[in-house]
């Protein structure tokens, strides 16, 4: 009697155990948490990136402070950046109301649909 008792309460903590396992795993590879998962690992890798960089830069500037040094030139007389180009997105409307057009006008264009 008191084997059967214990293996059948050896069987339903195992299938508990089982069905917690699947039923986790299936939550896992969910869609939303497949996204989520994707999500962090991409923000992570972002991070890392961004360390990386501020790293290289820092770099970047002590060694081109060790090569003013050794060159003798002055760092701080560094040259202004020139203003940034500002681009339109938007072409200006032209004197008879054609936007754009650098060609002659031509009302009779063979390629439009009539």
């Amino acid at each position: 009697m008191f084997r059967r008792t214990f293996w059948f309460t050896a069987g339903a903590a195992a299938g508990v155990w089982a069905t917690t396992k699947v039923n986790r795993k299936i939550r896992q590879l969910s869609p939303e948490s497949l996204a989520a998962q994707a999500a962090n690992k991409a923000l992570v890798a972002g991070h890392r990136l961004k360390d990386f960089a501020v790293d290289v830069r820092t770099g970047m500037v002590r060694r081109e402070a060790e090569l003013g040094e050794a060159l003798g030139i002055d760092a701080s007389a560094a040259p202004e950046l020139p203003a940034p180009r500002r681009v339109v997105a938007i072409e200006q409307d032209e004197p008879g109301g054609r936007r754009g057009t650098t060609y002659p006008y031509n009302s009779h264009n063979r390629n439009e649909d009539h």
